[in-house]
């Protein structure tokens, strides 16, 4: 299950609207398919594992990180339907799919095949792989990323604005590939007016992954923008990277829309700078406590990167 998971993270988030879904199916101990959400939604990943695996299909085991559709739809063909046909024995599920056209059906309706169907396993891993999706599922809004380039003392610029380069080129880097991972990347109109940012994939072989760019103000985007007012009225967006500056990154996090910290932090000290936050609406320091939880931590050459995770009730 652990490797049907990894394989979802490969349709993310080309896979939106659709859930990124990772299938592996084992024969006798082999692996024979191996399949994830393609691009748009479709074919889903257990359509892609079992034209992979063909007739050794029959009597195999599929470990899916989500449960197996049970609608119909003109644009593919029901998922269940497709592993009862291909006569697989066994179907293992981390996560019960929470839309109403196939919760539990799915589960149901290959059990009523004569298929044994175990759930639960891994389920809080494959829902983490598939955050953007369900994020909107559950609360209807997209999964937020903030990324923050400091210094030691938390400036993201000198007092005259100067900021290229605060990271080095590796930590630099990773930030492109992030950017590569999501759908859409937010800054805010005194970043667009500062730098001026084209807000790009810069990697051999990712440039057309570059994100549709957003720009938070009140006023008129500029050509090949989109103007958002507000954290809370974006729309057609599952996964969405904010990147700067302090007013944009303030914004969100005093309307709790932010889901995942990025904090690259540079071994320098600038002293009078520009400060990475503004306000964020905290009045009480005890409030701060408990909000978040380091999800992963390393160097990126001179560079330490720091992943924290929103601590929310039922994650």
């Amino acid at each position: 299950m652990a490797a049907a998971i990894a394989l979802s993270l490969r349709g993310r988030p080309a896979s939106a609207p659709n859930p990124n879904v990772g299938c592996i199916l084992v024969n006798a101990g082999r692996v024979v398919g191996r399949g994830w959400t393609q691009a748009g939604g479709r074919p889903h990943a257990e359509a892609m594992a079992l034209v992979a695996a063909g007739d050794a299909a029959r009597d195999a085991t599929a470990y899916v990180s989500l449960e197996p559709c049970a609608h119909a739809s003109p644009r593919g063909p029901c998922c269940t339907d497709a592993l009862i046909a291909a006569g697989v024995a066994r179907v293992v599920i981390a996560a019960q799919d929470p839309d109403a056209r196939t919760n539990g059906q799915g589960i149901a309706r290959l059990r009523d095949a004569g298929i044994e169907v175990v759930l639960n396993i891994l389920a809080p891993e494959a829902r983490a792989a598939m955050a953007p999706w369900w994020t909107r599922q559950g609360q209807g809004r997209p999964f937020v990323t903030l990324k923050l380039a400091t210094s030691l003392d938390g400036c993201i610029a000198r007092a005259d604005g100067a900021s290229r380069w605060i990271t080095g080129a590796r930590a630099r880097a990773h930030g492109h590939l992030e950017r590569a991972r999501h759908q859409a990347i937010l800054v805010g109109r005194g970043t667009l007016e500062a730098d001026s940012p084209a807000l790009d994939v810069r990697l051999p072989g990712l440039e057309d992954r570059s994100p549709q760019r957003l720009l938070l103000t009140h006023g008129v985007a500029p050509a090949g923008w989109t103007a958002i007012a507000s954290p809370e009225s974006i729309v057609g967006v599952d996964l969405l990277l904010v990147e700067g500056g302090a007013g944009a990154a303030s914004a969100f996090l005093a309307a709790d829309r932010v889901d995942r910290l990025l904090l690259y932090r540079a071994p320098i000290v600038i002293g009078a700078g520009r400060a990475a936050l503004g306000d964020i609406g905290l009045a009480d320091l005890a409030d701060a406590h408990g909000r978040w939880r380091l999800a992963d931590s390393r160097l990126l050459g001179s560079d330490r990167l720091d992943v924290y995770e929103r601590v929310r009730e039922g994650l």
